[in-house]
């Protein structure tokens, strides 16, 4: 990446881009795209211009933070303005090919961002329902555009990752993690990380406008390389091995319809079978982990409320014993009625599933609790 009047970046496969800005006196700051070994862990050695240069430019003065030959793999433009209450600035800024030889900005810039708009503005009119008020349909048009723009690319390999820090403070468990996806993430400017059930609910509001991606993002952290050989879902970034609603047999169950209304009432069947296939090993992972008196009685995790509580749910309690909570027994509750749901949808088709049908209906947690033995 070289600075100039802009960025320029190269990419064995993807080629050679440029990040234009009309204003050429901005100063360009470049750096490496790699972690402050001396900040983060305390020891010699990386580049001499790590990622959170930048910051350390812009916030505290420091010049020395970013590369004065301006060659890295993480670079901005630094633009100060004031802007005056009621008022209004504009920067204009453009990302094409390196070698288009037309002047970046200009009446022909204008025509491409007019273009552009035209065609956001059509795909938001055709995706709205026809009912609503002006209004309405641009507090729709924004929620859409709001799940649309936090998708981001994330590449976590756990082994990777333990190997250059020489140890495991956390997801030691969870080695055979080898992420590298487009996830839709809660948002990736705050949090630029996925969470399995955040992106539960994200996938209902993106198979509005791409039922496509919306199926494929529930399937993601069912795959070989994020699901735990134990059957347990991975759970966010910094805690792997922590436990969130089971939210996923639902969201398949609601996507599924939803995709089957667009498709003119043929629901995408092969879809459904490897979710119900996969979310029966998450299914199983609870069962034998969570209901520790085998009594339907489930325990521990986040469980919903960001975890607001007297007690940290997802560790020990400081006065031993453990919790049985009605809210944990109440998901699964839900994940039941789901798979149930499911399996009778394939059923329809594959007798086989019939099975299965009668499986979660036995394992239905409310089925049982009447039944639990009584205590001394």
């Amino acid at each position: 990446m070289r600075g100039a009047t802009g960025l320029e970046a190269g990419h064995a496969l993807l080629g050679r881009r440029v990040l234009l800005c009309e204003r050429e006196d901005l100063p360009v700051l470049v750096v490496e795209n790699e972690t402050n070994e001396a900040r983060i862990f305390g020891r010699p050695g990386g580049t001499p211009f790590p990622k959170d240069g930048i910051n350390d430019c812009v916030v505290q003065g420091r010049q020395a933070a970013v590369n004065p030959e301006r060659i890295g793999t993480k670079g901005a433009m630094h633009w100060e303005v004031t802007i005056p209450p009621g008022g209004c600035s504009v920067l204009r800024l453009r990302l094409r090919d390196a070698d288009v030889g037309t002047a970046p900005f200009g009446t022909e810039f204008e025509r491409c961002f007019e273009a552009r708009q035209d065609e956001a503005d059509a795909f938001y009119r055709a995706v709205s329902p026809a009912g609503f008020t002006e209004d309405e349909a641009r507090v729709y048009r924004q929620a859409l555009a709001g799940m649309l723009w936090s998708k981001q690319y994330y590449q976590y390999d756990v082994r990777q990752w333990m190997a250059e820090r020489g140890s495991a403070p956390r997801n030691a468990d969870w080695s055979h993690m080898d992420n590298a996806d487009i996830f839709s993430m809660p948002d990736k400017w705050e949090y630029p990380w996925y969470a399995a059930w955040d992106l539960a609910f994200h996938t209902l509001a993106l198979g509005l406008v791409d039922p496509n991606f919306a199926k494929g993002q529930l399937k993601l952290t069912l795959r070989e390389n994020y699901l735990h050989p134990s059957g347990q879902m991975p759970a966010y970034e910094w805690n792997f091995g922590d436990v969130n609603p089971p939210v996923h047999a639902w969201a398949t169950a609601f996507l599924y319809q939803l995709d089957r209304a667009q498709r003119g009432g043929k629901g995408d069947r092969r879809w459904l079978a490897y979710q119900f296939n996969k979310l029966s090993l998450n299914f199983s992972w609870w069962i034998n982990r969570k209901d520790r008196s085998g009594r339907n009685l489930f325990e521990g995790g986040f469980l919903g409320l960001d975890n607001i509580g007297v007690f940290d749910r997802s560790a020990p309690l400081p006065t031993g014993g453990y919790l049985e909570q009605a809210d944990g027994t109440a998901w699964m509750a839900v994940f039941c009625q789901h798979m149930v749901q499911i399996a009778a949808e394939l059923s329809r088709e594959d007798p086989l599933y019939e099975d299965m049908v009668l499986r979660f209906c036995h394992a239905f947690p409310l089925d049982r609790l009447g039944h639990a033995a009584p205590g001394p």
